[in-house]
């Protein structure tokens, strides 16, 4: 394709770099040449960064070098020049403490790669968990054009002829053992069954979540979230992608005009459709704050409050995304979310037109994964958001994966100072504990743990676990994976380790929880809290060097996206001075 600079509406930011014959283009574009390039690709073309978040320890996202190639042949066919960049790829399965202590690490990396490099315009090549909201971040804090590729979720797994789901069967499994329902060797032997093919979690865990929340705010083509990763179509859609990204670059169509309020409440609105993940309440409160819109923990429970969720998935449900592909998959969510008047229409997405125009006409080809709104797994399916004593800037809950009958139960606290008291006592038969009791963990916040692990899915102790108990509430200040389930109360702000109340609460404290009524409170007098508070003093180790200490003393509260202070807000991307 021959390309014509005259055709473009206004001068390119790459050409900073390479057109014209000072020393300083020479330098830039010689070098450049060095691999090969052709003189005509810096005739003024746009130049594409494809930001791959490829590792191999990172699992999920192991065959991402593969989709971008079809990545570059889609730029190069729309008149583009493709430019594979390799950015921080922080793996959920691999990385200690926690991912998620790395999630802005690896968003302002990348921030940088985009701002400090002649791109025109962004691929996101993302998939596992941390990957996805890390680079919408940077985007959102450059502003350039671009767009989100996801690698998809693996094939289902299969064990003995039941479905396994990533994540969920390793979190019951894991406890039949202990109930002494399952052997170890046959857990083993499940293990080969979880994992089949490459790809993400094949549950609505959150990198299935994730990918939803991309496709629901508009930045990625319609249909991307449930591809599965080794089928054909993922490839195709990589390839549209990248002659997509070609035009947004043309036509200046950036996130600030796709990722604005009416598109988060829409996301919010599809998160509870699809019993999505409540590690997206962090991750799309963060990219909010990235791209200047005013949105909060409260906004998830309006906006979630009345939404069935109708995706038939586990955790919540039976199915697997392989199945949700085959069903239609989230482009028959919005559908349905448009039919009911609780999707706004004209929300502007990366094809550039609404988002009603790219799903009114689906249908869904199986009812049964993605249900009527009369047989909905729960009429209300958003995000809970509890407040009260306990939790003053409110904590999370998913009702899709807890148990109804714990919805409003109060009971005495049974707590753990840390993930380390935690394993040291939970397998005590000793230790006093029923299922008419409240697990509260401590200390595993963005600051305590630190990064907040997803460790609030507490497993339960033996001694309740072979009564044929299967879920107790749970309370603490860490995440959980989204692939778990439980009546868990999550991400609880202030969190232990900024001296939230949540550091004071004792064994034998009574806690009442009221979903329906919003609240969470430790049943103590506010005299007796307040002297509790006033005597506090940090239990978590505080770091004095690294990334980690940048981390502790700059990381904000999981009530506001969890994002260091700092990277807050649009920056731009602004061509900087050439030194050389």
């Amino acid at each position: 394709m021959t390309f014509e600079p005259a055709a473009w509406p206004r001068r390119l930011r790459s050409q900073d770099w390479y057109s014209g014959s000072s020393r300083d283009v020479i330098y830039h574009r010689g070098w450049m040449k060095n691999q090969g390039y052709p003189h005509d690709m810096f005739d003024g073309r746009p130049i594409i960064g494809i930001l791959n978040t490829w590792s191999d320890f990172t699992p999920c996202n192991g065959h991402l070098r593969e989709l971008a190639e079809k990545v570059k042949t889609g730029i190069l066919e729309a008149g583009g020049f493709p430019v594979e960049v390799p950015v921080f790829s922080a793996s959920e399965n691999t990385f200690r403490p926690t991912a998620m202590m790395f999630r802005n690490l690896a968003a302002m990396a990348t921030e940088e790669a985009i701002r400090g490099q002649p791109m025109d315009g962004c691929v996101l090549l993302v998939g596992c968990d941390k990957t996805t909201p890390s680079l919408m971040m940077a985007a959102a804090s450059c502003d350039l054009p671009s767009i989100v590729v996801t690698g998809g979720p693996m094939l289902n797994g299969y064990f003995r002829g039941e479905r396994v789901g990533s994540g969920t069967h390793l979190w019951k499994f894991s406890e039949a053992v202990k109930a002494g329902e399952m052997s170890q060797e046959d857990f083993l032997e499940a293990e080969a069954s979880m994992s089949r093919s490459t790809g993400t979690c094949n549950t609505m865990g959150t990198a299935s979540t994730m990918a939803s929340m991309a496709e629901a705010l508009g930045m990625s083509l319609s249909g991307n979230a449930a591809i599965p990763a080794v089928d054909s179509r993922r490839r195709v859609m990589a390839q549209m992608s990248g002659r997509r990204i070609v035009q947004m670059v043309k036509d200046d169509l950036k996130p600030s005009d796709v990722m604005t309020r009416q598109a988060f409440e829409n996301a919010i609105r599809t998160n509870a459709a699809i019993g999505g993940s409540t590690n997206a309440v962090i991750h799309m409160l963060a990219m909010a704050g990235r791209v200047g819109v005013d949105i909060t923990l409260d906004d998830w429970d309006r906006c979630g409050r009345d939404v069935p969720t109708i995706v038939n998935l586990m955790p919540s449900g039976k199915y697997l995304m392989e199945e949700f592909f085959y069903a239609g998959g989230l482009p028959v969510v919005l559908k349905r979310l448009g039919d009911a008047d609780l999707l706004h229409k004209d929300a502007l997405t990366v094809s550039g037109g609404p988002i009603w125009d790219e799903v009114k006409h689906v249908q869904n080809h199986n009812e049964d994964v993605i249900l009527p709104a009369d047989k909905a797994l729960t009429q209300s399916g958003g995000i809970v958001v509890v407040r009260g004593n306990l939790a003053p800037n409110g904590a999370v809950l998913k009702p899709s994966a807890a148990t109804p009958a714990l919805m409003q139960h109060r009971g005495r606290a049974v707590v753990f100072e840390d993930i380390d008291d935690y394993k040291a006592r939970i397998n005590d038969d000793a230790l006093d504990i029923d299922e008419t009791c409240i697990m509260v963990l401590k200390n595993c916040g963005p600051r305590g743990y630190p990064g907040m692990a997803e460790v609030g899915n507490m497993g339960l102790p033996p001694k309740v676990l072979k009564k044929g108990i299967t879920d107790m509430i749970r309370i603490s200040d860490a995440r959980m994976s989204g692939t778990a389930y439980g009546t868990v109360v999550l991400h609880t702000s202030p969190e232990a380790a900024a001296g939230g109340p949540l550091a004071v609460v004792r064994s034998g404290d009574m806690i009442e929880l009221d979903v329906q009524n919003r609240r969470l409170h430790l049943d103590i007098p506010d005299a007796e809290l307040a002297d509790r508070l006033a005597a506090w003093t940090p239990a978590h180790e505080v770091a004095t060097s690294g990334y980690l200490m940048l981390h502790q003393t700059h990381v904000e509260g999981a009530d506001t996206g969890a994002d260091l202070d700092f990277l807050k807000g649009c920056r731009g991307a602004p061509v900087g001075k050439d030194s050389h």
